[in-house]
């Protein structure tokens, strides 16, 4: 009998109740009435899916089999048929830009833009890998006022995740100039939680934009709950009242 990680199976809350009777234990499970298929109970499927749809946003922008083939540790023939594959090409073009996350939000693919856009421009791959843990609701991108959102990161003592003082500052200073000049950029990426807006990318623009009196800003809201889904629209559905929601 093959042994497999609960965590992979488990929806999280459930996964928690179980601990409370047994943890680091192996245990047996006896099969129900009804088989899954493949892959399904373990999310494996998904994961499957979604890496070969990075895999051919990669290739259309550019990156060679032989740089995909280093980078997921795939054979030259599986990369190959993947990106070539007839079954599931999609035309949307990959870029770290609200007009592009709006096209993934509007195929209602808007968890692939954010695991291509965390695995590339925002170098967070284990945010990524935690996402995939269970099934999140995702919106697609929305304006917000800039004043709902604070920061988690900086040099402040309060911050949860504190940088360097002359480090923030240098950045602060070259994404000013970056934003000034009218380069796109990405949107941020909100999680909402506990009734709260919690930050996850995008620090660093949001302190530019209060610096710059910019009063709107392009924010992707993720939510795990159904609770706390239904909270946020209460609160807050004005905002994405013409956004698509999906849940992967």
């Amino acid at each position: 009998m093959k042994y497999r990680n609960a965590r992979d199976i488990f929806p999280e809350k459930l996964l928690k109740q179980i601990q409370k009777y047994v943890s680091g234990e192996t245990i047996y499970i006896p099969a129900g009435a009804e088989k899954n298929d493949w892959g399904a109970t373990s999310g494996y499927q998904q994961y499957i899916r979604e890496r070969n749809a990075a895999i051919r946003d990669s290739f259309q922008n550019g990156k060679t089999i032989e740089a995909l083939m280093e980078e997921y540790s795939l054979s030259y023939d599986s990369i190959k048929k993947v990106v070539y594959s007839k079954k599931e090409i999609t035309m949307l073009k990959y870029s770290a830009t609200v007009e592009s996350a709006i096209e993934y939000g509007k195929q209602e693919k808007m968890d692939a833009w954010v695991h291509l856009y965390l695995n590339e421009e925002g170098r967070n791959i284990p945010f990524s890998d935690g996402l995939k843990l269970c099934d999140r609701f995702f919106f697609s991108p929305a304006q917000f006022p800039v004043s709902l959102f604070k920061r988690c990161s900086g040099p402040e003592e309060d911050m949860t995740y504190r940088v360097d003082k002359d480090w923030w500052e240098h950045k602060i200073s070259e994404l000013t100039k970056v934003i000034q000049d009218g380069t796109e950029m990405p949107p941020i990426i909100v999680h909402y939680v506990d009734g709260e807006f919690e930050l996850n990318d995008g620090n660093h623009r949001l302190q530019v934009y209060k610096d710059l009196g910019i009063e709107t800003v392009w924010v992707i809201i993720w939510i795990t709950e159904e609770q706390e889904l239904k909270d946020f629209m209460c609160k807050y559905g004005e905002y994405v009242k013409d956004c698509k929601v999906v849940q992967r």
